[in-house]
């Protein structure tokens, strides 16, 4: 899944090429990826794009007709950008293209989605905050105004595990799975530990590491196009994805645990102590 670094490298590569120009077409060719209509999509056609900005996991493509494009990739979504726009017919559930954005100097992208559980959701909007998701989007963490006390505040009193509380985009907005992985190994923290139990010191370090990771992963991302956006994202990976594999601080083996439809890694010599997690499709976390 697609989260905060990788998508402020999308927004970062659209800002340096679409602000400015006309939208000349945008097409839907998977009607279950709209999630609005009022204004329709084609209030953006004919409009130029005047920003395009991060929301959580969200690209907001904000143009002078009022109207925002909004699209969230979801899982399996992505941004396939073309200096040449293709002019070959898009036929609606013969292809993993969504959507379909051209514009005047010729150039355009498609929003794809792999699989067979379509998530990806794209909005027309003339507030940002009129999407759901964007509504109940917590602070971001890299934003400046996002201090420790700040952090803090936001554990306190919550008796849930930490992985799902950095999970949580009402909590901290854009981490998902794969970095909320790479924060609690850089924390050398458990992700079962309960978030209301931290430390002082617990805190801080999962602060710093949370900045930090992100950042590093932002800066990563930076002037990338979008083609090598999710390689460079699996490189800069240390323990998430890389089961069996050799934790490059300890030189322990990464572990798993598994759920219905992802998984977490950890690294067990850093994390809990060299305890290892249960596999929770057979049985409960072991104390």
């Amino acid at each position: 899944m697609p989260e905060m670094p990788e998508v402020q490298g999308l927004v970062d590569f659209l800002r340096g090429r679409v602000v400015g120009v006309e939208v000349t077409r945008a097409s839907v060719s998977a009607i279950s990826a709209l999630k609005t209509y009022d204004p329709p999509i084609t209030a953006v056609v004919g409009a130029h794009v005047t920003g395009v900005e991060r929301r959580g996991k969200f690209v907001d493509i904000a143009t002078d007709a009022g109207a925002h494009l909004v699209f969230h990739l979801a899982k399996a979504g992505w941004l396939r950008w073309y200096e040449t726009l293709p002019s070959t017919v898009i036929r609606p559930g013969k292809t993993q293209i969504a959507l379909r954005v051209g514009l005047a100097d010729g150039s355009g992208f498609d929003l794809t989605e792999a699989g067979t559980k379509k998530s990806l959701a794209v909005y027309v909007v003339s507030d940002p905050a009129d999407v759901p998701g964007i509504a109940r989007l917590g602070p971001d963490p890299l934003d400046p105004g996002f201090d420790r006390n700040t952090f803090a505040a936001l554990l306190a009193d919550r008796r849930t595990q930490i992985k799902g509380v950095l999970r949580d985009q009402s909590i901290v907005a854009g981490v998902g799975n794969a970095y909320s992985d790479e924060i609690l190994h850089a924390a050398k923290m458990s992700p079962y530990a309960l978030a209301a139990g931290l430390s002082a010191e617990e805190i801080d370090r999962l602060y710093a590491a949370l900045r930090d990771t992100l950042a590093e992963a932002v800066t990563t991302a930076s002037g990338k196009p979008p083609a090598e956006l999710k390689d460079a994202k699996r490189r800069g990976m240390r323990v998430h994805g890389r089961r069996g594999e050799t934790c490059p601080v300890c030189g322990g083996e990464v572990k798993s645990v598994f759920f219905a439809d992802n998984s977490l890694e950890y690294c067990p010599v850093c994390q809990t102590g060299g305890k290892i997690l249960a596999d929770r499709r057979l049985s409960r976390l072991l104390k």
